[in-house]
């Protein structure tokens, strides 16, 4: 079980190890470019090499992406569905020259859409975005929070998409090195409707993951607080205890038997810049030292 944060990559993604470091974290989150749009910087052989000995002389072994903000692959754009496609690519790639572990993605919005065609126009896209990548960096979808129209709120609707890009129900397979994941995350969870408060829901709600998706596609958790209500529908992270989901939620999360081996990551807000982080992460470390 280790702690980590999502982390700013200011002066270059050579730095996030370093600033991961700083920050306490023991794994971490970045951006590879970023979130809100233009053009990547080039990670040219220089960038990944230092990036790779600041994660080296750190003791980074476990380190993710998440793609940018703008993704969706239920536009009607053609300009924004293409673009989503090609954005997620290049994030594959570029995490594999990083050799990072997992990149993460929203799937975007369906409310131009058929309700009944958000499976299949779903999967389209991402065995578009897959399709011919041989790369070691897994494809994560992150379960959605459910706002408006949003695509991935519910274990269900990922379960189906995910079987029709691997192809499981005998078509479209798309080949790659690897099952496709799931990224959960706690806050998005706890508004889409999935309770998290104690033990009993905590075991229910992952129990429930496990027969519709599957835990062994859980690669990584979000581990953060809710400041909206349970089924609210509102993506609204809060630092740990101070949200809905509340510290026993939380302590059952991370006493939840199958976790002993999960990364847990935090994405929760900079109110006081990297000492809200530092405390956030302190708070995991002895929680796991007093084995909660």
């Amino acid at each position: 079980m280790k702690f980590g944060a999502h982390i700013s990559i200011v002066g270059g993604v050579e730095n996030a190890p370093l600033n991961a470091r700083n920050a306490g974290c023991e794994i971490f989150q970045m951006f590879s470019r970023s979130p809100r749009g233009g053009k990547p910087a080039d990670l040219t052989k220089e960038v990944v090499k230092e990036f790779k000995n600041n994660c080296q002389d750190n003791n980074y072994d476990s380190y993710y992406l998440h793609t940018p903000y703008y993704i969706n692959f239920l536009s009607t754009n053609n300009r924004i569905l293409k673009g989503s496609i090609e954005v997620v690519r290049q994030e594959l790639e570029r995490g594999d020259k990083l050799g990072v572990r997992a990149t993460m993605t929203h799937l975007g919005s369906a409310k131009d859409i058929d309700s009944r065609d958000i499976v299949n126009k779903t999967a389209e896209a991402l065995i578009a975005t897959l399709k011919g990548y041989r790369g070691r960096n897994k494809f994560l979808i992150e379960i959605a929070a459910g706002a408006g129209q949003i695509v991935g709120d519910n274990f269900e609707q990922i379960a189906a998409i995910i079987k029709l890009v691997e192809g499981r129900d005998g078509s479209r397979p798309v080949r790659t090195n690897n099952k496709i994941g799931v990224c959960f995350d706690t806050c998005h969870a706890f508004a889409s409707g999935y309770d998290l408060r104690n033990k009993q829901q905590v075991s229910k709600t992952f129990k429930l993951f496990d027969q519709t998706i599957g835990l062994n596609r859980l690669e990584v958790i979000h581990i953060n607080d809710s400041l909206a209500e349970l089924d609210s529908h509102k993506d609204r992270h809060a630092n740990l205890g101070k949200g809905k989901i509340g510290m026993n939620g939380i302590k059952a999360i991370l006493t939840y038997p199958k976790f002993k081996n999960m990364d847990f990551i935090l994405e929760t807000p900079w109110v006081d810049g990297e000492k809200t982080i530092k405390k956030d992460i302190n708070i995991l470390k002895k929680l796991r030292k007093s084995k909660i």
